[in-house]
């Protein structure tokens, strides 16, 4: 890992890493009071801070490029879903609320800008746990300590890298909510001296920062969910592929949005 300043980010990173941060404060303040869970037609738990955040976001990305489309995880349940060009953003302002519920701090706000079906910058800010992940193919992946109360502190960023795994073994990163027996079968063909549990996409920044080195997904998946984590791995070298090695794009309108299974790896993810 390499420590480094975000001097390299560019504005647009730096823009959206300060809406994500501004948006954290609002789900914040949603979790120091008492959670009301309601469930969209797919059963997935939404509450009131999903909507704060989402519609704030919403008007600050529609300020910062005016035009351009979002795809937003609460606007899309509601049934509004836009066409998308060659440059969309995907939001997903609470992901993991299961875990923003049941209070353990693996909860993030996901802001990811796509071209060409390709997730070119991404943020994920996970405002209980103090860590901000930014990255973007032409200048690198980040992490910022992102305190509430106060701004970004771009300053303090350091650069991030994906690790090659050790000879001793992989550290899997896998789900707090949705492993299962599948993923376990896929686990079998590797060496895997050691597991981290998280919640939400901070799965993938753990593999962004050389915390863990492999994190496969048989369950259910969707673009907004995996977007930003993806952009950030992709920037700090590592990869996101489905599991026969394709790749994994966005932008998929015909089938909602929703992803196929996929794996997230360092680098060299395939030697063990």
């Amino acid at each position: 890992m390499t420590e480094s300043h975000a001097h390299a980010a560019s504005p647009m990173l730096r823009a959206l890493a300060t809406i994500a941060y501004d948006a954290g404060a609002i789900v914040l303040e949603h979790y120091t009071e008492e959670i009301t869970a309601t469930h969209k037609e797919d059963l997935s738990p939404v509450t009131e801070a999903d909507v704060q955040a989402e519609r704030f976001i919403l008007k600050r990305l529609a300020q910062l490029a005016p035009g351009i489309t979002i795809v937003a995880e609460e606007d899309t349940a509601a049934g509004h879903v836009p066409k998308v060009g060659h440059r969309f953003f995907l939001v997903d302002p609470l992901d993991g609320t299961k875990e923003f519920v049941s209070r353990n701090g693996e909860f993030t706000i996901n802001i990811a800008e796509i071209v060409e079906g390709k997730p070119v910058r991404g943020v994920v800010y996970a405002p209980a746990k103090d860590r901000m992940f930014f990255g973007e193919v032409t200048s690198g992946a980040y992490e910022s300590p992102a305190p509430p109360g106060g701004a970004p502190d771009f300053a303090e960023a350091r650069q991030i890298q994906a690790r090659a795994p050790g000879s001793d073994g992989l550290v899997v990163a896998i789900s707090r909510t949705h492993n299962d027996k599948k993923t376990e079968e896929y686990l079998a063909a590797y060496r895997v001296k050691n597991f981290v549990v998280s919640g939400s996409s901070l799965k993938f920044c753990l593999i962004a920062s050389g915390e863990a080195d492999l994190y496969p997904r048989h369950g259910r998946t969707m673009e907004w969910d995996t977007a930003a984590g993806h952009a950030i791995l992709a920037a700090a070298g590592g990869t996101v592929t489905t599991l026969d090695g394709k790749a994994f794009n966005y932008g998929k309108v015909g089938e909602k949005f929703a992803n196929p299974y996929f794996v997230a790896r360092g680098l060299d993810g395939k030697s063990l």
